[in-house]
């Protein structure tokens, strides 16, 4: 399901779930991004909105993609496969990223991440940052700054490390 309108009928902005889930997510790779309302609706406009059943695959390892994905709702889970199958190395929830190591690095997905239930993503793939960066430079800092630290936290974080995908 893709979706480019800024507001609901009801008056309430499309992207609060993101918004809300973004507050609400207290985990260790946590999304920390701070917009105002309008700055929401921006971004919004350069974002698709994603829905995933439970069970498909978001992108797979060795993919070649740099699109960064948001989470509103639902849990991906992230693999590594090796030549014995599949190593499990995290579930990132709602609030927090993907494809956050792609979007940077511009290398090939390091892991594949799968939909464990229904998920609701908002996509900003590499030609819509460019455009936004042009546009709006300080909400793309912003963007930027806060994938960054999901990388960062996510490798500081042995213990509890997710994988930088």
């Amino acid at each position: 399901m893709t979706t480019h309108g800024l507001a609901h009928p009801t008056g309430r902005l499309e992207v609060q779930g993101l918004v809300d889930a973004i507050g609400q997510n207290t985990g260790i790779d946590g999304l920390i991004l701070k917009l105002s309302t309008g700055q929401w609706e921006t971004l919004t406009s350069y974002m698709q909105k994603v829905t995933l059943p439970a069970g498909q695959v978001l992108f797979k390892q060795g993919a070649v993609d740099r699109t960064l994905y948001l989470i509103e709702s639902g849990a991906l889970s992230v693999h590594f496969e090796d030549r014995q199958g599949q190593i499990r190395l995290a579930i990132v929830g709602a609030g927090s990223a993907v494809g956050e190591g792609g979007f940077f690095s511009h290398m090939p997905r390091s892991a594949t991440v799968q939909a464990n239930s229904v998920c609701c993503l908002w996509s900003l793939s590499p030609q819509r940052f460019a455009e936004l960066s042009n546009r709006r430079s300080e909400i793309a800092l912003e963007v930027a700054l806060a994938a960054g630290a999901v990388v960062s936290k996510r490798l500081a974080h042995r213990k509890h490390r997710a994988a930088v995908t």
